[in-house]
């Protein structure tokens, strides 16, 4: 057969892949390229450094010391999975005993069993694009389910039936969103049905796999159709309700969306960065708790929703398990998205050190945030947001050309501070430097004599006498 040219490297004489195959073989067993690394040379994507899946008839106790021989390096924490983790020249390679398994019902983990050939390995996998075969080392294609015509028509189904697929693993619920955007396929209406009956198995899994698949999900080029899909199913409200919750909750400024389409339209312009995509889907999450009513006026208002939103997107990330690094960061942005908003009545220079200083190490990830959470299709409103942040950021520009901006601290350190005031560290230390520091955001740069005079004029109108010990 006509090999792709993305695999034709696994067929050459020096391919490793085909080693390994040729030393399976020699045992008795037949092995095939699947999954991804079959379904992406078809898309004619590059493989350079992607993991390749292997699937084989041998079981793992005949397979780990082929691979163990094999391999530069080898894991077995797959192993009662059936699969054997190896490196070989810098790529990863899954190679994975044909399987049968199905999840019990009450259950996380999958009753592993195993098949004897091909043809029934690939009816358990997710959908019919993942579920072709080569096999090797000598070529032959394997698709019972019509997974090449499925991704020349653009269309995602499963091999089985859905309600047998998600069954067997409900975290292909989920996994079917980040497809539909990652592939740019179209979901067949029997799986998209069976999403929305059997949602509710999703509680089986674990918050890290859906973590994992959410995060996938969101570092796709355009995760809108996805979003919708996870919406749309109501898929989301297993795992994240408050999507759901913003879809009648009509934004005032963003007249021509509700807020939950507008908040996939930001997650859609922001650049595929985990932190800044998680920010843009919960930026807006405080607003269906905190939306009134203007009497008089006919409009609704969402105040303070960035704080109430901060604290939601705190308690559903770490529910969700995320790393504490992320949690934090995320956490502060969806707080400040609002910030530039206030710029509009125009900033001192205090105001730009103190936005500098609060935004900390997150600063272009809040400036692209803010310019990314404007959707309006009014020219104007558009505009002016955008020269609101191109003069917010000429501002920080100038100032750090004057000031060491992006490291604003106290004039004089801890103890500097306890020499002169005599004091042992304590409520008192924390207090002067709150104070210096404060001083330093509103009026720039001090140099160290006017420091000492500014904390000697602190101390003694706090009944405090100076040692005066520099």
């Amino acid at each position: 057969m006509h090999v792709p040219a993305r695999l034709q490297p696994f067929y050459d004489d020096d391919s490793p892949v085909r080693d390994l195959a040729a030393r399976l073989a020699a045992e008795g067993h037949e092995c095939h390229l699947v999954g991804g690394t079959v379904r992406d040379a078809f898309l004619d994507l590059d493989l350079t450094g992607k993991d390749v899946d292997v699937a084989t008839g041998a079981r793992p106790d005949v397979v780990e010391p082929i691979v163990t021989e094999w391999a530069d390096q080898t894991w077995t924490v797959g192993r009662d999975f059936g699969t054997i983790g190896a490196i070989k020249r810098g790529v990863t390679y899954e190679i994975t005993t044909y399987r049968a398994d199905v999840y019990r019902p009450e259950s996380r983990k999958p009753e592993v069993r195993y098949s004897d050939d091909i043809e029934t390995d690939l009816s358990r996998r997710d959908f019919t694009v993942n579920a072709m075969a080569l096999a090797i080392p000598e070529p032959a294609f394997v698709d019972p389910f019509g997974g090449a015509a499925d991704l020349a028509t653009r269309v995602l189904r499963t091999p089985l039936a859905p309600e047998i697929s998600f069954e067997d693993d409900p975290l292909r619920m989920l996994r079917a969103a980040r497809f539909v955007s990652q592939l740019g396929v179209t979901p067949d209406a029997a799986l998209v049905a069976a999403i929305g009956e059997m949602r509710q198995r999703l509680e089986i899994v674990s918050a890290e796999r859906i973590r994992d698949e959410l995060s996938k999900l969101l570092l796709t080029a355009d995760p809108t159709a996805g979003l919708w899909l996870l919406c749309e199913t109501k898929l989301a409200d297993e795992f994240l309700p408050e999507l759901n919750t913003m879809r009648l909750e009509q934004d005032p400024i963003h007249t021509h969306k509700d807020v939950l389409a507008h908040t996939i339209a930001v997650v859609r312009n922001t650049r595929p960065e985990l932190v800044v995509r998680l920010a843009a889907l919960f930026h807006d999450i405080g607003k269906p708790k905190t939306r009134s009513f203007e009497k008089g006026k006919g409009g609704v208002s969402f105040h303070h929703h960035e704080v109430v939103g901060a604290r939601m997107t705190e308690e559903r990330l770490k529910a969700l398990k995320y790393p504490t690094d992320v949690v934090a960061a995320v956490t502060k942005l969806v707080f400040l998205h609002l910030r530039i908003h206030t710029y509009a009545m125009g900033w001192t220079d205090k105001a730009v050190r103190r936005y500098v200083r609060d935004a900390g190490d997150l600063l272009d990830q809040l400036n692209h945030l803010q310019r990314c959470d404007c959707t309006t299709r009014n020219p104007r409103r558009a505009a002016a947001l955008a020269r609101r942040m191109d003069d917010l950021e000429r501002r920080i520009a100038e100032l750090r050309e004057q000031e060491e901006l992006d490291a604003i601290r106290p004039p004089l350190d801890g103890r500097q501070v306890m020499t002169y005031l005599g004091v042992p560290p304590g409520r008192v230390i924390g207090e002067a430097l709150a104070h210096l520091l404060e001083l330093r955001l509103d009026e720039g740069p001090i140099d160290e004599d006017d420091a000492y005079r500014l904390l000697d004029e602190w101390a003694r109108a706090r009944g405090i006498e100076p040692a005066g010990t520099r």
